[in-house]
């Protein structure tokens, strides 16, 4: 929960950046245009690299659940085989 806030504070700061950088900017239309198309660029990457970290990150804690998953399964088959070779012999 606080990702997604502290992802969506960045992205208004951005967009009221940007919208301040335009209405006081000293430079010429075209050059404000650029810069702010190379900030949305760079943010784009950006926001790319977060995502694939994030998924990234859920991936490995799905592969670890799996992995605990299957180790309880085998601990559970083989107490249940422990089980039935008590009551085979007895």
């Amino acid at each position: 929960m606080s990702k997604r806030k502290v992802l969506l504070g960045v992205l208004a700061g951005v967009a009221i950046g940007a919208a301040f950088g335009v209405l006081f900017a000293p430079d010429k239309g075209w050059n404000t245009r650029k810069r702010i198309s190379k900030k949305a660029e760079d943010l784009t990457e950006n926001l790319k690299e977060k995502l694939d970290e994030f998924l990234d990150g859920i991936s490995e804690k799905v592969d670890e659940v799996k992995e605990e998953a299957a180790d309880f399964s085998r601990k559970g088959k083989a107490k249940e085989a422990k089980k039935e070779s008590k009551a085979a012999t007895t």
